[in-house]
């Protein structure tokens, strides 16, 4: 038989229907609102409803990505499935793909191999239209801000002090930097503007993080958009509330609230809901889906993005700490190939026995590791996603070093054998997640500057010596605090394949510093976002996008999406 790709063995799967999946979950069906045969919305009353004790909450990271790959969305899907083999009942909760990565970097992400959510190619695409919404929700704001300006700007805001930009959930580097309100009076004033991506927009980050309706209206009330004319001392800051714009954002963000309801291959119920990236972004799925999976099943397994130290710190310290969450493990993915990759070898010597790079790179697993055991004080296992190419030596290698930690190892088989793959790596965390812990977030709230709170990020998670804010930053940071948001969490936006600033630093660097060179204010998601490095809002689009590949024939059926 020969090779399969991602979207063939999905498009070969033979689905349940939706109120299938929504019935072993255990969803009456007036929360179910269908949007086809197989998937549908849960309306979030059910929350409100539920009477149900929560389940155990699983997290799923990994080590900093590589051209190697992890499967960390694999792992998790793959994880879930072998649960239900052991008779457990589990849901996953996951982020939504992004069209600008899909057609850009990598083509879908929704698993692969035998351990994928499904519908594969409608998750991938416009799904139940969320991001579409939260674009919409985005510029409606955008528009309401120039046309107050054009009308007469009662609120006497600054044009070249405006902070919100417009957004599109495409890679587009065209669109960072744009002058609009060309052509003339009616057309608008002319200024300065830029595009973020769609999954960057504070609004996608507000989505994932309010508890309900009323909350969200809240929260898009707190949104600055910009600030006043005037001396720096003088300068206010001008919300979305002050232009009355949160009442329509939320209608256009009504069912966008509502968490999606899929399967997986192996017909586990799963929740995908919101999309933020963990590199300029938070990284994890909804709030409103994660607690909503907690009272459906006895076992919750999600995943933040990329690695430990982007993804996991803000599930830990942001989501958690607003939501209430206490998770009861952590896995942690890595793969043999990507720990050479961090040792120094090409990807193209990747796949033969090198166990002197292995262990050159093992510092980047055994650092992600010793963060979430004694920072997080989580228990975890380390799941090492096997290719067929690893060595008996080389797994033993990696083994040993985490047991040195004190931390268990788990060989997954999901891409090749779906849940049968993942049994092992289950029990292993159903043993875990029966242990105490005493989970401990790696920076305090109260009593700590912004600079404090960069320094503990650097210090505990990166490994680093110090946060260094450039003159801007460090004027931001007086600003930021004397408005009252000192007590904000920290959201860092990062480089994703590096511990450092720098994506060129493999492994796990030490004592270095990380720049930190503009702050600002998401008020309404509740924390501050700290640009470093060469990180960037709106991606671009690489030399031979994923697109090139994707197409469609004439019954329908899509090819190329991974």
């Amino acid at each position: 038989m020969g090779f399969k790709s991602d979207i063939e063995i999905a498009q070969e799967t033979e689905m349940q229907p939706i109120t299938a999946i929504a019935e072993k979950a255990g969803i009456d069906d007036k929360y179910l609102e269908q949007y086809g045969k197989y998937k549908a919305k849960i309306d979030y009353n059910l929350l409100k409803e539920s009477n149900a004790e929560n389940g155990k909450l699983i997290l799923v990271t990994a080590i900093n990505p590589t051209p190697a790959g992890e499967g960390k969305t694999t792992t998790t899907v793959g994880l879930a499935d072998g649960m239900q083999k052991l008779g457990k009942k589990v849901m996953v909760a996951l982020r939504e793909p992004s069209l600008g990565p899909v057609f850009g970097v990598k083509g879908g992400a929704a698993g692969g191999g035998y351990a994928q959510v499904v519908p594969m190619e409608d998750i991938n695409l416009h799904f139940t239209g969320d991001f579409h919404a939260i674009g919409a929700a985005n510029n409606l704001l955008a528009a309401m801000i120039d046309n107050h300006i054009f009308q007469g700007n009662a609120l006497n805001i600054d044009p070249r002090k405006i902070t919100w930009r417009r957004c599109v959930d495409m890679n587009d580097r065209q669109l960072r930097n744009v002058v609009d309100g060309l052509g003339g009076k009616t057309n608008g004033m002319p200024r300065e503007d830029g595009y973020d991506i769609t999954v960057a927009s504070e609004i996608m980050a507000v989505l994932c993080l309010a508890n309900d309706i009323t909350d969200l209206k809240e929260r898009l009330a707190r949104i600055i958009i910009g600030y006043t004319y005037g001396k720096a001392s003088e300068q206010k800051p001008v919300t979305a509330g002050d232009l009355n714009a949160q009442g329509a954002m939320a209608a256009l963000l009504k069912d966008a609230l509502k968490p999606n309801l899929v399967q997986t291959l192996e017909h586990v119920p799963a929740i995908v809901h919101g999309g933020p990236f963990a590199n300029i972004a938070h990284g994890c799925n909804s709030v409103t889906a994660t607690k909503m999976a907690l009272k459906l099943a006895d076992y919750t397994i999600t995943e933040a993005g990329f690695g430990a130290d982007l993804g996991a710190e803000k599930f830990l310290d942001i989501k958690c700490r607003m939501a209430g969450l206490k998770p009861n493990a952590v896995v942690i993915v890595a793969t043999v190939r990507a720990l050479k990759y961090n040792g120094g070898v090409p990807k193209a010597d990747l796949n033969n026995e090198n166990l002197e790079a292995l262990e050159k790179g093992l510092p980047n697993l055994l650092k992600h590791v010793s963060n979430i055991k004694d920072v997080y004080k989580l228990p975890c296992v380390v799941a090492i996603n096997a290719f067929p190419t690893d060595t008996k030596a080389e797994l033993d290698l990696v083994e040993s070093k985490c047991k040195e930690l004190g931390v268990n190892v788990a060989l997954s088989e999901v891409w090749a054998k779906g849940g049968e793959g993942g049994v092992k790596l289950a029990e292993e965390v159903i043993r875990l997640v029966e242990e105490p812990n005493d989970f401990t977030f790696s920076y305090e709230l109260e009593g700590t500057s912004i600079e404090d709170k960069l320094n503990a990020i650097v210090q505990k998670i990166y490994g680093g010596s110090r946060a260094v804010l450039t003159a801007n930053a460090q004027k931001q940071a007086k600003e930021l605090e004397a408005l009252g948001f000192a007590n904000c969490p920290i959201c860092v936006a990062k480089t994703q394949y590096s511990l450092t600033d720098d994506q060129t630093k493999l492994g796990a660097p030490k004592d270095f510093e990380v720049t930190v060179r503009n702050l600002k204010i998401s008020a309404g998601a509740g924390f501050i976002v700290a640009l470093t490095g060469e990180i960037m809002t709106m991606p671009g689009l690489p030399k031979v996008p994923a697109a090139e590949r994707i197409d469609v024939d004439e019954t329908g059926k899509i090819s190329g999406l991974f």
